[in-house]
């Protein structure tokens, strides 16, 4: 094993950004720093939104250019991840049909029904696992059926596999991504024919499944002289869904038995299984079933997450996060809660107006300053991560003793410390950027720079800051705080 570390370059896109950092990683080392970051505006053309898939490859390679600057041109691999269920279609000559629709478009709005009608809801998730969301991309791509586009596609290519393709002219579909779509079974780890079919799903427009740790191929020339980087550099099949990356980030103990909440515009919270959980209970709870690396199962539920703030930052123009954050915090707690789980939240647009209507409908004192609107946000937020915490101890019949917040939510201490007192248990904050880090340990294993994911986790409490915060206030509070004044959980 060599005792260089090696530089490993992260390309890791969110929702709201998209960044390449570059990771070091050596016996006993592990070291990341931001290359270069680039923001990731979605665009309304005409009635449908998209992505703008080709100023985030720009950026991509941007930040490969940068990256291998750091570094004196020498990469040891790139990995690649993203948001999960958009895709891009290709045509026979690869070429791109279009920029990829965004999953926030509203052409999936009446589209689960007519699904259902064929396959019923409970038939898709005893089949897949996976949560009903009005924009997975089965529901996508029963919206875009009739459309020229459609068509005319030979290759449908995930966010990050799109990326993949373009560095280096190989397709694949990785699987923890494809887990997301709602055409795969969790128990096999290959396609569902059964929901394709009944779906009326061309699943060979996939291109073959790919695991983490998979060759992707090498970067290509043109993409070499773009960047100055030196080949030959290879690309690897990394957790390519950023969930997936950010839970290889988790820094548990051996043998903890701990829950996770991935935080940033959403909140991913749930458990780390060794076999899904395919129960009627667990799909009226809108729980999901991912397939993590090393055959794990991400049992979770989709909370709405920080979008809420994001959303009303937005609109308050220039509000700072910190000084918001320390008015919120002399608010007093739980006056008023929404559910933050609620598909009423999903689009963007008026977020200060639509809490405060929400909080009028159930009878609750209306926020009326950014400080009260943002309690109101951090408490709904610990309310819904204690439901789901709870919610998957009791249906995967798992306990837990310790939460682990990942993600950019790792950097917001008001969130931290009211998530430890809402559910009791102590939580351990960071790595903050998470799905970087876990994109990077992925790329670093295949080279045997670091082992198992246990050692994974052991290097990453020893190399990266975290933060512990124990439970505290009134916990009957708690108990109560959404206790008839929001639905919990949407059933079906």
């Amino acid at each position: 094993m060599s005792t260089e570390p090696q530089p490993f370059a992260a390309v890791d896109l969110g929702a709201s950004s998209g960044r390449v950092m570059v990771g070091r990683v050596g016996p006993g080392t592990l070291e990341l720093t931001e290359a270069h970051r680039f923001p990731n505006r979605p665009v309304r053309a005409g009635a449908m939104l998209h992505w703008d898939i080709l100023g985030l490859y720009a950026g991509v390679l941007d930040g490969l250019r940068a990256a291998g600057a750091t570094t004196g041109g020498r990469l040891a691999s790139v990995g690649i991840d993203s948001w999960a269920v958009d895709y891009g279609l290709f045509d026979d000559d690869g070429a791109l049909l279009g920029n990829p629709v965004h999953y926030r478009d509203a052409r999936t709005e009446g589209v689960p029904e007519q699904v259902w009608s064929a396959a019923p809801a409970e038939h898709l998730y005893a089949q897949t696992g996976i949560q009903h969301a009005p924009f997975n991309t089965l529901y996508q791509l029963t919206a875009a059926r009739g459309t020229a586009q459609l068509a005319a596609a030979r290759r449908l290519l995930l966010i990050p596999d799109l990326i993949s393709y373009w560095l280096t002219g190989q397709e694949g579909t990785e699987l923890t991504n494809a887990s997301t779509t709602q055409l795969l079974d969790p128990r096999t780890g290959n396609w569902s024919y059964a929901v394709a079919d009944a779906a009326d799903i061309d699943l060979s427009l996939f291109p073959p499944l790919r695991r983490p740790g998979d060759p992707a191929g090498l970067l290509l020339p043109e993409v070499l002289d773009a960047t100055g980087v030196a080949g030959p550099v290879p690309v690897t099949t990394v957790a390519s869904h950023d969930t997936a990356s950010a839970v290889v980030a988790v820094p548990a103990a051996r043998d903890e038995r701990f829950a996770y909440i991935c935080t940033g515009t959403w909140s991913l919270v749930g458990l780390e299984l060794d076999s899904p959980v395919l129960t009627e209970a667990g799909r009226r709870a809108n729980f999901t079933n991912e397939l993590g690396i090393d055959g794990t199962v991400r049992y979770l539920r989709n909370v709405m997450g920080l979008w809420l703030l994001q959303e009303c930052m937005r609109e308050w123009g220039g509000a700072a996060l910190v000084p918001l954050l320390k008015a919120a915090a002399e608010v007093p707690g739980l006056l008023s809660v929404v559910d933050a789980a609620d598909p009423a939240f999903l689009a963007p647009g008026r977020m200060p107006q639509r809490i405060a209507e929400a909080c009028r409908r159930s009878g609750q004192p209306v926020p009326r300053t950014p400080a009260e609107t943002t309690r109101c946000i951090l408490d709904s937020l610990a309310l819904a991560h204690r439901a789901a915490v709870q919610d998957a101890q009791r249906l995967a019949d798992q306990e837990v003793d310790v939460i682990h917040i990942v993600g950019g939510g790792a950097r917001n201490a008001l969130l931290c410390q009211l998530t430890a007192d809402a559910c009791g248990l102590p939580v351990v904050a960071g790595p903050a950027e998470a799905a970087a880090l876990g994109n990077v340990l992925v790329q670093a294993r295949t080279q045997g720079l670091v082992g198992d994911r246990a050692a994974m986790r052991e290097l990453l409490t020893r190399s990266q800051p975290l933060t512990r915060y124990e439970p505290a206030g009134d916990r009957a509070a708690w108990a109560a705080g959404g206790r008839g004044r929001w639905p919990g959980p949407v059933r079906r």
